[in-house]
């Protein structure tokens, strides 16, 4: 195990949500924070002159942090300054207000399976009542004082019903979760909630609610098909503006692999151009027929793009839940442990002897995984299963559409088997590769939320982890070694530790 070694002089550092650092642009997780007044954005103007050209929309989103949660901090505390090109919402999920409203409720019967619910009767339907408003605290550990946690925080975001006495929502509105409470729409009584299965990787978090008044006259939502392109989308949640339920709509502007800003993986995302603001997490995203198509979690901000909003496809949602559902616990999308290249250039083709234009070459082989007892530098894979690759890493998907070879291993479970069609040294065979999820030697995250630590001789040791480097060391170097004003001082400190 890798060890860090910190000072117990290092001064605590306020955060409240991880963000991935960009040079230019921000992928944002929804999320709000009740010190934050600047609700107006260029994404409200477009929406207040769609709504006078007559189409649904009303009190523009916010998009903040992190998807799907909004979050309010405690006085006193600072916000964390970080930023990355994708951001995800939290106070109640990535939605856009829904502007036009059926008000003939007379005789109204809604059957999910057999009558389509279109746009206009969308907001009196009654799945809408399976959307609920979640209030979570935090209390994110310090790791420069590991012994010890920050000051509590709390936030809001969305979820929705999915049978069973469950709900579904995302991971980073119930994370460093203390306390959870959901309350349904039109009640004015908060139900303590139970997380049971939290999938940093792909977002999304399990809650379980006991008690049996919160699920009276509830109807569980459905989940639909992965929705194919222009088809209208709507989103509902609890945005930032307002307590009540928002309801959003837009179209579906893209399907493919897109990285995931709460866990650093690369998984199947929908591109939406319905904003999401802070508190739309975890809220879900229906289709004109009234079907679940996802889960809403992030944004994407930056000063060159707008109305790019980001969906958990079903795909994944059924995943993690069959994973759950296999092991009573989430163990994670499975990895390769392969690092790839296109192999678009002729000249390297012939030089590894591929006849065609298909197959991706091995560049390196993680030494922790599987795959480094059958795959060597130099390998080109050129099939998945039986499933041509394509000299970009690309697969066939769907009707006329191509993604990326990643999807096809995000489709398997923890401990499947898969073949692989390779091409070594000209020659062509199969192999048997086990797939399982990969092991970081510097996590992501730290299990259990808390890190564990030893204090001997005046010294702290706790593992090393990419929190405890962006919390405690990079602040660090960056005031004593990027600091033109400190440089003398930071080399005398240097010298005087030697």
């Amino acid at each position: 195990m890798s060890i860090a070694v910190t000072n117990c002089c290092f001064s605590a550092v306020s955060s409240t949500v991880k963000f991935r650092c960009s040079a230019s642009s921000s992928r944002l997780l929804a999320t709000t924070n009740s010190s934050a007044a600047c609700v107006a954005s260029k994404a409200s103007i477009h929406n207040r002159k769609r709504s006078k050209r007559g189409s649904a929309s009303s009190p523009a989103d916010r998009i903040n942090s992190k998807d799907g949660v909004s979050q309010t901090k405690s006085a006193g505390r600072a916000k964390d300054g970080r930023s990355s090109p994708f951001q995800a919402d939290s106070n109640s999920g990535n939605a856009k207000p829904f502007g036009s409203q059926r008000r003939d409720n007379k005789s109204l019967q809604f059957d999910l399976k057999e009558q389509p619910v279109g746009a206009g009767n969308l907001q009196v339907a009654v799945f809408l009542d399976a959307v609920v408003k979640v209030y979570c605290t935090h209390t994110a550990p310090d790791y420069s004082l590991p012994w010890q946690k920050q000051r509590q925080f709390t936030s809001t975001g969305s979820a929705f019903m999915i049978g069973n006495g469950r709900l579904l929502t995302n991971a980073h509105c119930v994370e460093y979760q203390t306390q959870v409470k959901v309350k349904r729409r039109g009640d004015d009584t908060k139900y303590v909630a139970k997380v049971l299965a939290r999938g940093v990787d792909c977002d999304i978090a399990l809650l379980a609610v006991e008690s049996e008044q919160f699920w009276e006259g509830a109807e569980p939502l459905q989940l639909g098909d992965l929705p194919h392109l222009q088809e209208a989308v709507t989103v509902v949640g609890y945005p930032l503006g307002g307590d009540t339920i928002s309801v959003t709509k837009g179209v579906v502007s893209r399907i493919e692999v897109t990285p995931y800003a709460h866990g650093s993986s690369d998984l199947l995302g929908i591109q939406i151009d319905a904003a999401i603001n802070p508190g739309n997490s975890g809220g879900p995203a229906f289709n004109d027929r009234g079907e679940c198509i996802g889960v809403a979690f992030q944004a994407y901000r930056s000063e060159e793009a707008e109305n790019i909003g980001y969906v958990i496809p079903t795909t994944v949602v059924s995943h993690f839940l069959s994973d759950y559902e296999r092991n009573q616990k989430y163990t994670g999308f499975p990895s390769l442990g392969v690092l790839l290249q296109k192999l678009e250039n002729p000249a390297l083709r012939e030089c590894l002897k591929v006849p065609s234009s298909a197959g991706v070459l091995v560049r390196k082989v993680e030494p922790t995984s599987y795959a480094n007892k059958v795959l060597k530098e130099g390998d080109v894979i050129v099939s998945f299963d039986n499933v041509q690759i394509g000299c970009e890493g690309t697969v066939p998907f769907r009707s006329n559409e191509r993604i990326a070879f990643r999807y096809l291993i995000s489709q398997k479970y923890a401990g499947d088997v898969a073949e692989l069609g390779i091409i070594r040294n000209g020659q062509s065979m199969k192999v048997q590769v086990v797939l399982n999820p990969r092991v970081h030697l510097v996590p992501y995250h730290v299990d259990g939320g808390q890190p564990s630590y030893l204090i001997t001789a005046g010294l702290v040791f706790t593992p090393l982890s990419e929190p405890l480097i962006e919390y405690v060391f990079l602040p660090f170097v960056r005031t004593f070694a990027f600091n033109v004003n400190t440089c003398d001082a930071f080399c005398s400190f240097v010298l005087l530790l030697n």
